[in-house]
């Protein structure tokens, strides 16, 4: 280390970690280098963010009075431009949904199998063979349903 700083350093100050065991030597002025930088950094942000508050303070005071008088104005206003944003957007919106849904219809129906088309297949042929059993249970019923009456 001595000859890194160019000429030797006799003070020097040891730091111990946390978790024990290895201990490391730094020379007083890297200490004193660290600490000053980390003064002035601490200290400007500090400087700014008091300026900060003082501006937005002073900002406040002075707009208070023009919100207060053009109020009736600026709410309506403001919810307007709300609105209309939100519907635009909203509008925009379902409009590219709208028009994946039909791209994605299009390609199924020409049969370049889209994504998610295997799984409309098997969720189909489930349904029509569900819809079979209800039939045939619906049959075997009415068939049972219409024997008891005559027995009796």
């Amino acid at each position: 280390m001595a000859d890194y700083y160019g000429q030797p350093q006799h003070t020097q100050h040891q730091l111990i970690h946390p978790g024990g065991g290895q201990t490391q030597q730094q020379p007083r002025s890297h200490q004193m280098v660290k600490a000053a930088t980390a003064v002035t950094a601490g200290g400007s942000l500090l400087l700014l963010s008091g300026l900060t508050l003082a501006a937005t303070v002073i900002a406040l005071t002075v707009a208070t009075p023009v919100l207060v008088i053009f109020s009736p104005v600026i709410v309506p206003a403001v919810i307007t431009v709300f609105l209309l944003f939100s519907g635009f957007l909203a509008s925009g919106g379902f409009g590219v949904a709208a028009v994946s849904v039909l791209s994605w219809i299009y390609r199924y129906v020409t049969g370049k199998r889209p994504p998610g088309a295997d799984q409309l297949e098997l969720a189909r042929h489930k349904l029509a063979s569900k819809a079979g059993e209800m039939k045939d249970r619906a049959q075997e019923f009415g068939q049972q349903h219409i024997s008891g009456t005559q027995q009796t």
